[in-house]
């Protein structure tokens, strides 16, 4: 029996209007190239592009390391507290939008501390915006900061260390960058100590680099989610296993096309995930570079798999409130508002905010 389904532009309006969670969103990644140019000039730094316009027609990214090559360079106009400020409440406030009522945001470290920005500093601005968030937009948010894989795992050792007294606002820690020669084992220590602190740990793997790298991030950085993990489904004892343990992945399907993990959105492996079982969810990732935040990734999703039907989207925001590491009692409200926004529009999914968060695909 087919799914129930409902025109596009309804959908869309359902899908904008229900709450959801954005679990895979680098800050640093929203840094839109006109906030660029107004930081650079704030801080008296000269940009290798004339204008705006240039510094788009540069986001033609070939692989992930063109695209990272930029990023970082981007990054060198974040200098005071109040650009940080500046940069994530301009996300938080598209993130509330685009009906998010849970952010769980990474940030790199160490792409500031080695260009001699204080981490004092850094965190000073993004606590900022998220009290701002929290007051004025009732946004539920938390931070993640990413130790980055093309550097060794001693400097990723320091970073942990320096960011202890921070631990009170911290959510849990990722590791992202380079992914190709860069296996997450090669982290293990590190990630161990963040376990033994208390925070949670999630890790990028199998976006570029093989199904290999998930297992790897699964085994030995206990991985509780992972960011991208596309490239499972061509291992099939990796897909059982993810289906088996209800392992979140946070897809990222516009960025996959823009750095050309897939050629287009249409071939895009978002339907079979949800098809083998899996806890699959939409997100952002970079979205000034990769051209749309979640909606605009909502949407061309939308448009581009069609085959994607009320049950499909229910079961792809929900997972995205039951994959967050918000507490429970928040999840089982927001799980049920969406379960009534659904209902509403035609497809009971039937759930009972009685019961235990459940991460399984069929929850």
């Amino acid at each position: 029996m087919p799914h129930p389904s409902l025109p596009t532009d309804t959908l869309l309006a359902l899908l904008r209007h229900a709450p959801k969670a954005e679990l895979h969103l680098h800050i640093e990644g929203t840094l839109e190239p006109e906030m660029m140019f107004a930081l650079a000039q704030r801080n008296g730094i000269t940009l290798p592009y004339p204008d705006v316009a240039t510094l788009r027609r540069a986001y033609d990214f070939q692989n992930l390391q063109s695209f990272l090559d930029l990023y970082y360079a981007g990054a060198s106009v974040l200098l005071q507290a109040r650009d940080f400020e500046d940069l994530a409440w301009a996300y938080f406030q598209r993130a509330r939008a685009d009906g998010c009522v849970r952010c769980e945001i990474f940030f790199d470290p160490q792409t500031h501390t080695d260009r001699g920005v204080p981490l004092a500093l850094v965190m000073q601005g993004l606590n900022t915006a998220i009290a701002r968030a929290r007051r004025e937009l009732g946004l539920s948010v938390g931070l993640i900061p990413c130790f980055l894989r093309h550097l060794s795992e001693e400097a990723a050792l320091d970073t942990l260390e320096a960011l202890k007294p921070y631990r009170e606002d911290l959510l849990g820690v990722g590791l992202d960058s380079s992914e190709l020669g860069h296996p997450p084992e090669q982290f293990a220590m590190v990630f161990a100590a963040a376990g033994a602190l208390g925070l949670h740990r999630v890790a990028h793997a199998g976006e570029e680099g093989p199904p290999a790298y998930i297992w790897d991030a699964l085994r030995s950085l206990h991985a509780e989610r992972i960011d991208h993990g596309v490239r499972c489904l061509e291992d099939a004892a990796l897909v059982a296993h993810l289906r088996q343990a209800g392992t979140p992945l946070t897809v990222c399907p516009l960025s996959n096309v823009r750095l050309r993990v897939v050629q287009r959105l249409e071939d895009h492996a978002l339907p079979q995930l949800l098809a083998e079982g899996l806890c699959a969810m939409i997100n952002a990732d970079d979205p000034a570079y990769f051209g749309g935040y979640l909606m605009d990734n909502i949407e061309a999703c939308a448009r581009a798999m069609p085959q994607l039907g009320l049950a499909e989207w229910h079961r792809l925001l929900d997972n995205s409130l039951a994959a967050s590491f918000a507490p429970d009692t928040d999840k089982i409200a927001w799980r049920a508002r969406l379960a009534r926004d659904f209902a509403a529009a035609g497809f009971d999914p039937g759930f009972d905010p009685d019961a235990p968060a459940d991460l399984s695909p069929d929850a």
